[in-house]
């Protein structure tokens, strides 16, 4: 706790007790409250009526039984989650991700960290999230739709457009939204399109959602990068990652001039000097559902495929973590520093552990923490809700036209806010307290609530 100003330390003490075991959010709380002692040194009214301790307490944790019956005829048994965690700003809003190391610390983690990012949008939103510890890998499709089905039939009662707005994450996509629409539209008799977001074009969708949180990344990182002169043009980029937001930061990274060399899933990583090809890795991730090792199988042209391993031994100019929280240590960040990595940006929410964030702040690397720089997807989600109010639909060029707007806007907040408390380039305080204070704010003006 030395790095947290004294007058902070025993709120951080009262998080660990009271959310014991809980170490990815331990981990959150840690690092925002690091950023909030210049703030309460400069505005000593955000320690009164323990404010910070209210945003640190989410307001409602849900866990529930997610019983269903696999394609043999067995009943199977997951948990389900929901942490509502901040609704100053508006309904609650953040994904649902299904993972087999899904817990309840790592929900209030993530919707701990949403709150934060929901708020730098500037949109009307507060922040939550959940999930359950059901793994779709290997499952058919009839088994993925018993389980949405039977996951909606509890959550249903705690979600609405006015009241929280689920969307995607992990293991959760276009497929998993729609069924748990259609149950959710089958237990209510109502059509309230805008109760989950990420929804097909079909049915209520936002065009340019699928892309949002990797097309924002890399807006977010171009950005950042014209701070000392530079683009992407040029540039060698790793992506950790072959999901949803691994592809579409890969696509917008090549728009920009720059160059992918390396991506991976959990079993290992795939190096291809040529630069990737986007349409095989498309076509074997989005339509096949097959591992990346089939990339190489099918690309030939000097690709290779490295089972377990490190992806950040490949030399770099821009990395872009885009898998899961935690999977850069101090040792990987190290090894980018001595290959010359020039930029970080977090695509996947705290995928860099605290150790590593440090190790790039000391040797002068860009680094976008990810509540900043993964922000454009719920930020696409606000506006698919603006469009569902509204009964509109949106031209995918209008969509990532507001997107990347608003990633622009949130580097400025971000870089504006560092200077402003006296840290000048130093994105993960100037997000933490960015975002801090619009909550704050809000809370404070609502009482004691």
């Amino acid at each position: 706790m030395k790095s947290i100003d004294e007058k902070l330390q025993p709120i951080l003490r009262t998080v660990l007790h009271r959310n014991a075991g809980e170490t990815e959010f331990h981990q959150a709380v840690h690092e925002v409250l690091e950023s909030l002692g210049r703030v309460v040194t400069k505005h000593p009214e955000y320690a009164d009526e323990a404010l910070i301790e209210r945003i640190c307490e989410p307001e409602r944790q849900i866990i529930f039984r997610v019983p269903w019956i696999d394609d043999n005829g067995d009943v199977q048994i997951n948990r389900g989650f929901r942490v509502q965690f901040n609704s100053a700003l508006g309904p609650y809003k953040g994904g649902l991700r299904f993972h087999p190391s899904v817990n309840v610390g790592i929900i209030k983690f993530l919707g701990f960290e949403q709150t934060f990012k929901n708020a730098l949008t500037g949109l009307p939103i507060g922040g939550g999230k959940g999930g359950s510890d059901f793994n779709p890998r290997g499952r058919s499709d009839r088994e993925i739709m018993r389980f949405c089905q039977s996951f909606m039939v509890e959550l249903h009662r705690h979600i609405g457009e006015y009241i929280d707005v689920p969307a995607g994450d992990i293991g959760v996509g276009g497929r998993e939204i729609g069924y748990m629409f259609g149950m959710y539209k089958r237990l209510t008799n109502k059509y309230e399109a805008g109760v989950l977001t990420g929804k097909g074009l079909s049915y209520g969708g936002s065009r340019a959602r699928k892309e949002a949180t990797g097309f924002g990344c890399a807006y977010f990182v171009q950005r950042m990068l014209e701070t000392r002169g530079q683009s992407f043009d040029g540039k060698r980029c790793v992506v950790s990652g072959s999901g949803n937001v691994a592809i579409y930061a890969m696509q917008k990274v090549l728009s920009f001039g720059g160059t992918v060399v390396a991506f991976s899933d959990s079993d290992g990583y795939v190096v291809d000097e040529a630069g990737i090809d986007l349409d095989l890795l498309k076509d074997v991730k989005e339509q096949r559902r097959e591992r990346v090792s089939e990339y190489v199988a099918r690309r030939g042209n000097g690709a290779r495929y490295v089972k377990d391993g490190s992806i950040w031994d490949v030399p770099c100019d821009v990395a872009l973590p885009c898998a899961t929280q935690n999977e850069l240590s101090g040792p990987d960040a190290e090894t980018l520093v001595a290959n010359g990595v020039l930029a970080v940006g977090e695509g996947a929410n705290m995928p860099c552990k605290p150790e590593a964030v440090r190790v790039f702040q000391k040797a002068g690397v860009l680094f976008a923490p990810g509540k900043a720089a993964n922000a454009g997807g719920v930020a696409t989600s606000a506006l698919e809700m603006q469009q569902n109010a509204s009964r509109d639909s949106w031209s995918f060029e209008k969509t990532e036209d507001r997107l990347a707007g608003i990633m622009h806007n949130i580097h400025d907040a971000c870089a504006d806010t560092a200077v402003e408390y006296g840290a000048p380039g130093d994105y993960v305080l100037g997000a933490n307290i960015a975002g801090f204070v619009r909550v704050a704010e809000a809370m404070r003006a609502m009482g004691v609530i």
